[in-house]
């Protein structure tokens, strides 16, 4: 599922946008200040849209659309009126950031959207879980290679036949066997 972050002071547009995103499949989360969105941006990579809906309740937001765009490979949409809209068009031109004007309707949300390829995003993510999952897997062939003395191609052998006989994941056998071994 594609992730997407509204930033905006509470208002009827931001539930327009939200509704629109929930039935364009992704899943949201609002915040309405700028310091609280770049906390966020920094914590959480697999995000795939970015929405500031101007001004915020500590800044106006273009240096937030910045950071987001330089610090993120998600899709940035800048909402502002349009008495500014067309010069922040201009400057964000090159950064990849969409800038809008208000007042904002549900086709032009979904327009944008449509625009957009997000499924870059989700098989990165896909690839990404994949990649845990095999660390996990390790670190557990690691705790039985060092407590029951298991050779590399045992354990793998061991963690795969408790997962059919337990009737679960591998990883979640091996999360099993790391909390066993390792309290």
């Amino acid at each position: 599922m594609n992730k997407a972050i509204i930033v905006s002071q509470p208002s009827e547009s931001v539930d327009l946008i939200e509704q629109t995103l929930k039935n364009s499949g992704f899943s949201t989360m609002i915040v309405s200040a700028g310091n609280e969105a770049r906390q966020i941006i920094k914590n959480n990579s697999y995000l795939s849209l970015i929405i500031i809906n101007t001004p915020l309740s500590d800044e106006f937001g273009q240096e937030l659309a910045e950071t987001a765009s330089y610090e993120t490979s998600a899709d940035v949409i800048l909402i502002c009126t349009g008495d500014i809209s067309a010069e922040l068009e201009n400057r964000f031109s090159e950064f990849g950031i969409t800038v809008l004007t208000k007042p904002i309707s549900r086709d032009m949300i979904i327009q944008n959207i449509n625009q957009r390829n997000f499924s870059e995003i989700k098989e990165s993510s896909e690839i990404m879980n994949q990649i845990d999952n095999m660390r996990l897997i390790n670190r557990a062939k690691s705790v039985l290679m060092k407590y029951l003395k298991f050779t590399e191609p045992q354990a793998h052998r061991y963690i795969e036949k408790q997962a059919m006989n337990n009737r679960c994941t591998r990883r979640e056998s091996a999360e099993k066997i790391i909390k066993t071994y390792e309290k």
